[in-house]
């Protein structure tokens, strides 16, 4: 992908307009208004059916009515994303789902018992039996299925199906069917168990369980849908969250606590220890540690002093910085990395569930030949009681309860199981895309890393003792809140070495540290620490063989501090970011399923290939910006790959959005868990293979599901329209392949992690 420059970024979102689309039930309504909002002039619109987003490129957001109208026009509701409330409105509608599938389930449950039972078993009922269950059905069939109905309705008045279409139908029919057959009673004729025996009299006069069923099982998958959808919308509220929303700007002379869109180029800011960066610019005054993990990846602060160019969202650690304001608003990187992000996750819109595929065919055939039973049957001279009978046979059979179910069951249960080995699946996306990945981009920084400084090893020159090195360089310092300073504290009480009493303690920022330490018998001791520079410019004679030890350390992806005491080299500690213990494992049981292996990472070459080395990756793609990650995957996709990214940070964020399945470890920030399709909860990296093996079974037994299903529709629907199948009959069987799916679906408990 083409990285945006500050222009095009600028152009980008000055010339395009943003809507939250309500209203949608699967993607081919995505579709329908993607196709509505480009007949517009000028327009060149993108639906996201996953976010319920449109992203509407090449006009101004005086605009924004006419594509509202336009969207409303083809029988959905839309309005900017900048208004109040959108959030709290797709909220609403996850607990809208979640109430009426509370009530379908507490009303079927006896109802189905009910019906059946009494249904069979005429020395059971009672007076009034019939009239009892179809009121007890009345607030599922007309309240609880009524965004069915409703979407069905929005489908006809524009001359389209989907499986709204048949649910409502399906319902209605059965619903309406048994009222009529209640009023005028009994046929008193024989009724077919599948083509030989018989119910008892007034059997086929109720098949209300089965609209009961069919909306249960729809709507419970409605809301997983849309719970795992809602969690695909704050990608961009995460990233937003990353710059401050003040900022103390100097104007003659003195401080001002302004807000961040008052901020103007070229004005002063100052960002004190701790605070983020508010924008892009260059500092005027002073000198600190930059944290630009979250932009970068780099676990080693960067220092800046005097010119130095410093990123909004990154962390200022110890010394006052004042910065010149460059780039503003959407100018900024982290605006760019906004946009990317969304742009990413707007190419996903064209990804259809598998349910959508098959009911897009399924649909139309199953109404045309309910349609065509009653015709037959009325030509034939049947009776029109028998004639409506095998055509609603042939509805409630084909009523896609097993199709419903297929996805979303077989999903609740990978998902759950999931969750137990540390595994967050958000959506089918994430299981249709792992079935097809051959390669795995692994993040350094946070993934295959932990992300903090070590000390890894301490070398005292000839004659020394390390022990006594360890406690000069840790008392000096224990009062530094430099990382390699607190790595250095850490490793020395690790080893049983407490920091003594310090004085004069001075930071030299790019340097090194510099200070007296204070003995127990009251000697003191200057201590130096940094750079071969550093010590250098303290006339401290540094032999070769400690430069090649920070030579060394370099070329492993480590970095080496000198120390000097009293004016003498006494040795050196080597810091470095470690890599996780089950990284090597993890790597090597992903090539052992097939897949390329890429390590891509901000920091220097030298650090990325050690690492690589380590772990046994196939190859290192190093000093990468953080918008030229998503360049890289897509570059990837280029050559015919399917692509599949390990991350944690905000620089993570666009490549997890364009990668074809993105994967987020737990310790990560809250955008790239946003920004990703699987979660990586369990802190052993052996997770990643264990999340693809679990997707890719998850999604084998979503396929079967539906193979099942459909299979079991083209060999029940002769039987019904050729009458030898009667409603109550069809509904029980119609329950049946529903119960087989859950029991397919249930077998994904027994996956066990390293399987």
């Amino acid at each position: 992908m083409a990285v945006e420059t500050p222009e095009a970024t600028t152009d980008l979102l000055g010339q395009r307009v943003e809507l939250d689309v309500s209203g949608m039930t699967c993607a081919a309504c995505a579709n329908r208004i993607e196709r509505k909002l480009n007949k517009l002039d000028g327009v060149r619109a993108t639906v996201n059916y996953a976010t319920e987003r449109a992203v509407v490129m090449g006009v101004s957001a005086d605009r924004s009515a006419e594509l509202v109208d336009a969207v409303r026009a083809a029988g959905y509701d839309a309005r900017p994303v900048s208004e109040e409330g959108a959030a709290d409105g797709y909220s609403d509608r996850v607990k809208m789902l979640r109430n009426r599938l509370i009530v379908a389930a507490l009303l079927t449950i006896p109802l189905g018992d009910a019906a059946i039972v009494l249904a069979l078993t005429p020395q059971l009922r009672f007076p009034g039996w019939q009239w009892a269950l179809i009121v007890t059905a009345i607030p599922v069939v007309f309240w609880c299925a009524w965004p069915f109905h409703r979407a069905a309705w929005r489908n006809l008045r524009h001359g389209g199906t989907s499986m709204d279409t048949l649910v409502s139908l399906g319902v209605l029919a059965a619903f309406f069917w048994s009222v009529v057959a209640t009023l005028l009673g009994s046929s008193g004729e024989s009724s077919f168990w599948f083509g030989y025996g018989t119910t008892p009299e007034g059997a086929d006069a109720l098949y209300l369980e089965a609209a009961a069923a069919v909306t249960t099982f729809l709507l419970a998958g409605r809301y997983v849908e849309a719970r795992s959808k809602r969690s695909a919308r704050g990608v961009l509220t995460a990233i937003g969250r990353l710059a401050p929303s003040s900022v103390r700007v100097l104007r003659d002379g003195v401080e001002h606590t302004i807000p961040i869109g008052e901020l103007r180029v070229g004005e002063r800011f100052v960002v004190r220890p701790g605070e983020r960066v508010a924008t892009d610019g260059t500092v005027q005054a002073g000198s600190s540690s930059i944290d630009t993990s979250a932009m970068t990846g780099e676990a080693e602060p960067v220092e800046v002093s005097h010119g130095s160019r410093v990123l909004a969202g990154t962390t200022n650690l110890n010394g006052a910085l004042v910065v010149e304001a460059e780039q503003i608003g959407a100018h900024t990187q982290l605006a760019q990395l906004a946009v990317l992000a969304e742009q990413a996750q707007a190419r996903k819109a064209s990804v259809q569930s598998l349910v959508d595929k098959v009911v897009a065919v399924f649909v139309p055939a199953v109404l045309g030949i309910s349609l065509a039973t009653l015709v037959v049957w009325l030509i034939a001279g049947g009776a029109p009681r028998s004639a409506f009978s095998a055509a609603m046979s042939v509805l409630i059979i084909a009523c896609p309860c097993a199709l419903g179910l297929a996805t979303p069951t077989a999903l609740l249960v990978g998902v759950g199981r999931g969750g137990q080995l540390g595994i967050l699946i958000k959506g089918p996306d994430a299981l249709e895309a792992s079935g097809a990945i051959d390669t795995v981009v692994l993040d350094k920084t946070g993934t295959l890393t932990t992300g903090t400084m070590t000390l890894v090893a301490v070398t005292p020159s000839p004659g020394l003792d390390a022990d006594g090195l360890l406690a000069l360089a840790a008392t000096v310092e224990s009062h530094s809140e430099h990382p390699i300073g607190r790595a250095v504290v850490a490793g020395a009480r690790d080893a049983g070495v407490e920091p003594g009493a310090a004085e004069d303690v001075q930071a030299l920022p790019g340097f090194g540290l510099e200070g007296r330490a204070l003995l127990a018998d009251g000697a003191r001791r200057h201590v130096v620490l940094g750079t071969a520079d550093l010590l250098a410019e303290r006339s401290v004679s540094v032999p070769v063989d400690a430069l090649a030890a920070i030579e060394d350390a370099a070329a492993s992806g480590q970095t080496a501090v000198l120390v000097a005491v009293d004016g003498v080299l006494a040795g050196h500690l080597v810091v470095a970011d470690t890599i996780k213990d089950s990284a090597a494992s993890a790597v090597n049981r992903l090539r052992g399923l097939g897949l390329r292996t890429v390590l891509l990472t901000g920091d220097r070459k030298l650090a990325a290939e050690s690492v690589g080395r380590q772990v046994g990756v196939d190859e290192v793609v190093a000093e990468v910006l953080p918008t030229e990650k998503a360049g890289v995957i897509e570059r990837l996709q280029d050559e015919g790959r399917r692509v599949a990214m390990v991350g944690d940070g905000i620089n993570d964020a666009a490549a997890l959005a364009t990668a074809n399945l993105g994967m987020a470890v737990v310790s990560g920030t809250d955008v790239a868990l946003k920004s990703a399709d699987i979660i990586l909860v369990r802190r052993n990296l052996e997770v990643i293979p264990d999340a693809i093996q679990l997707s890719r079974r998850t999604l084998r037994t979503i396929r079967w599901n539906l193979v099942w299903a459909f299979g079991y529709n083209v060999a029940a629907i002769p039987l019904a329209a050729s009458g030898h199948l009667n409603p109550l009959i069809a509904g029980l069987a119609m329950s049946l392949s529903s119960f087989f799916v859950v029991t397919n679906s249930m077998r994904l408990r027994r996956f066990k992690a390293g399987t």
